[in-house]
């Protein structure tokens, strides 16, 4: 089931990379200058950046060295060569040793962070955790709204605020019901104004102030979401949200609505943050924990052998 999703998520980003390679490499085609061209092109179009410029010298070094002559070779080498950029890029949430695990979510307006968010959730209550939600989004009303619907339909508590209030007081509300109440699980949502840099800094420091003044190494987590559909500017994103607090890991949303689903190759190169979650659709269960294998044969359309790992979704 975790495959199949994966594959129907990454069909826009499989029809431009995986499909077009296919077209350039069936046949067994020769290897020349003029088909590493092609392949560069198709590389640039799938949004990999400075990630495809350094495959594209990495196949020109290959061909000219005679280590791959033909596209059956190629096809392997290229899978290789992006698995292993993405080797090791996945990681475990943290927990607490005890009492409430705290997560906080980050992100720019219209990233679908709330979305994230209320995904996060399910999947955590579904592993079992008793989950709680916090508001810390305050200045935008609709954020508040659409998180208490999600909180509704989950069947999870939310602590909130009217519109306006401190965010940090609205956490630290959060955080003391959480540990009266022995929640496993609070996530804050945070605001995204990146245009108002200096206010959020202050914002988010104060309110990770606030949690670790009651719970000792709170936040436990700090996962930024990244809109998958801005491709290379979703690195721009995260180094801003990098200069404000320290960043745990990502969430890759809206995998499903582009074909710039290979910029997750050169998000990790540039950042060297792991890469948690991807968002593959608009459903609640349309969460998946990172895997780089499944991601990659996703991607390029490779089936998986008999007995291949079915990635177990745990983290």
């Amino acid at each position: 089931m975790v495959l199949r999703r994966l594959l129907q998520g990454l069909r826009k980003t499989r029809e431009k990379l995986g499909d077009g390679l296919s077209r350039l490499l069936g046949g067994r085609r020769p290897l020349d200058e003029d088909l590493i061209e092609e392949i560069e092109e198709l590389l640039y179009t799938a949004d990999l950046g400075p990630t495809g410029e350094e495959l594209v010298a990495g196949i020109q070094d290959a061909w000219k060295k005679k280590e791959i002559t033909e596209t059956g070779e190629l096809r392997r080498w290229l899978r290789n060569a992006l698995l292993a950029r993405v080797r090791g890029a996945s990681g475990r949430l943290a927990q607490a040793a005890e009492g409430p695990t705290v997560i906080l979510v980050a992100g720019v307006n219209g990233s679908g962070k709330t979305t994230s968010i209320a995904k996060l959730a399910k999947f955590l209550k579904d592993r079992g955790d008793k989950v709680c939600l916090c508001a810390a989004d305050t200045f935008r009303a609709a954020a508040v709204e659409q998180l208490t619907l999600w909180a509704e339909r989950l069947g999870v508590d939310i602590v909130k605020q009217d519109t306006g209030a401190d965010p940090a007081a609205v956490a630290f509300d959060a955080v003391e019901a959480s540990i009266a109440r022995k929640v496993d699980t609070l996530i804050v949502d945070t605001a995204g104004r990146l245009h108002t840099q200096k206010n959020l800094m202050r914002e988010l420091e104060k309110i990770i102030r606030v949690i670790g003044k009651r719970i000792p190494e709170a936040p436990h987590e700090t996962l930024l979401v990244l809109d998958a559909t801005t491709g290379q500017n979703a690195i721009r994103q995260a180094e801003e949200f990098g200069k404000i607090v320290p960043i745990d890991g990502l969430i890759l949303a809206k995998l499903d609505g582009t074909a710039k689903g290979g910029a997750a190759f050169s998000i990790h190169d540039a950042l060297g943050i792991p890469i948690k979650f991807v968002g593959l659709g608009e459903r609640l269960e349309d969460l998946e924990a990172f895997d780089p294998e499944s991601f990659v044969d996703g991607i390029l359309g490779e089936e998986r052998g008999e007995g291949a790992r079915e990635p177990d979704g745990s983290l």
